[in-house]
């Protein structure tokens, strides 16, 4: 059961993800080609309206292509050019042609965006406007936030947010030391707001033995002290010496709607202090998970809730969504090459520049990000399986 419920978390979670790209691209006016779920061979598909509908084999991401993204439209102008130039002046030599190549392609890409009426409906990727191609990459990944947003608005309404307020300190710890004390509301660390008490467990667990200034809240009058963390020979960290998980409290839909906002940044702050770490080698392997190992996880979590009944499962594989789809956002948020953050570098540079870079220069690109993507992913598959049978 929990493996049915990975796979309709992520369906839901990549069908959101595409749909940001596939609305927005039609609001602009651009045709979309395909709109797909999975990755690989096609196992079923439907058309209608020009756009082919298609479910695919691994469940490894999806896809909204675009009429011209590719750049053919742009190849075809260009053959168009240099079949006019042979027809004008056959004498003409073909080392002259080549360098006239890219100079006769972009001419020719400008005269077709020049004579489209960019109000008409369908009309190819490259030829919309720079601000609408941006738009339609980044909505992607602006709808895996707002899917974000919306299922917390429903776990914080449920279930309530955990307030960072102390619940037990620990006997001889760092905390204890220091003087701070159960019910004390802690507001900031190191002078950055906290508003989950998450957001404490989270600098807790990434702190290496750096003393940490600590803002919090006593019978209405702030204070702040210096705590000198505690290093745990057998966890293999330091601790703050503060236990339990703080003051669960429910909110009207105002209060509900900005924590909502706090649980998404927690996650997204999640998501990017993780990078960090595995850039700075500070992650193993075994830490990292692909859909194999997301899925088991899901199966461990729907196993632990079960005998809690039907509305904690609920409320679990949502936060899972959440998770999920904030994490999914942020990573193709990255300036790699095949991801939306890819793409949007290579707008950004056509904004600066005022011309677009070359579409097969770009298309490389993206093909040499897509094959180190591929090679990833089947490393992470691979990674998932053999810690499954470790277990």
């Amino acid at each position: 059961m929990g493996i049915v419920l990975f796979f309709v978390i992520f369906c839901i979670v990549v069908l959101v993800h595409e749909f940001g790209h596939f609305i927005i691209a039609r609001l602009n006016g651009i045709s979309v080609v395909e709109f797909s779920i999975g990755m690989g061979p096609c196992i079923a598909s439907f058309q209608k309206n020009g756009v082919k509908y298609a479910i695919r084999l691994l469940p490894i991401g999806g896809a909204c292509m675009f009429e011209g993204e590719d750049g053919k439209y742009l190849v075809k102008a260009d053959e168009d050019e240099e079949a006019d130039a042979d027809a004008d002046k056959d004498a003409e030599k073909d080392t002259e042609k080549d360098k006239k190549k890219e100079a006769a392609s972009q001419s020719k890409a400008e005269e077709f965006v020049t004579n489209t009426e960019l109000g008409k409906r369908n009309i190819p990727f490259p030829a919309a406007s720079v601000w609408a191609r941006i738009a339609t990459v980044f909505a992607g990944p602006f709808f895996n936030f707002m899917l974000a947003f919306l299922f917390s608005m429903i776990i914080i309404g449920s279930y309530g947010v955990d307030l960072p307020v102390i619940q037990k300190v620990q006997d001889e710890g760092a905390a204890k030391a220091v003087g701070l004390q159960e019910g004390d509301l802690i507001t900031r660390l190191d002078g950055k707001k906290v508003h989950l008490y998450r957001d404490i467990s989270l600098y807790s667990m990434l702190n290496r033995g750096e003393e940490i200034e600590i803002s919090y809240i006593r019978d209405g009058k702030e204070s702040t002290v210096l705590v000198k963390p505690f290093y745990n020979q057998q966890a293999g960290r330091y601790y703050i010496g503060l236990l339990g998980a703080g003051e669960y409290k429910k909110f009207g839909l105002l209060g509900t709607a900005k924590y909502s906002f706090y649980e998404v940044g927690y996650w997204i702050k999640t998501v990017i202090k993780s990078l960090e770490l595995m850039i700075q080698g500070k992650v193993s392997k075994d830490d990292v998970a692909g859909p194999v190992g997301m899925a088991q996880m899901v199966n461990d979590v729907y196993t632990q809730s079960k005998p809690d009944g039907l509305f904690y499962i609920w409320l679990n594989m949502l936060n899972f969504c959440v998770l999920l789809s904030a994490n999914l956002g942020v990573m193709n948020l990255l300036p790699l090459p095949a991801l939306d953050g890819g793409r949007l570098v290579f707008l950004l540079l056509e904004v600066v520049r005022g011309k677009p870079i070359p579409p097969e220069k770009e298309g490389f690109v993206h093909m040499i990000g897509m094959v180190c993507l591929m090679v990833l992913m089947a490393f992470i598959f691979y990674n998932d399986l053999t810690k499954i049978f470790r277990r």
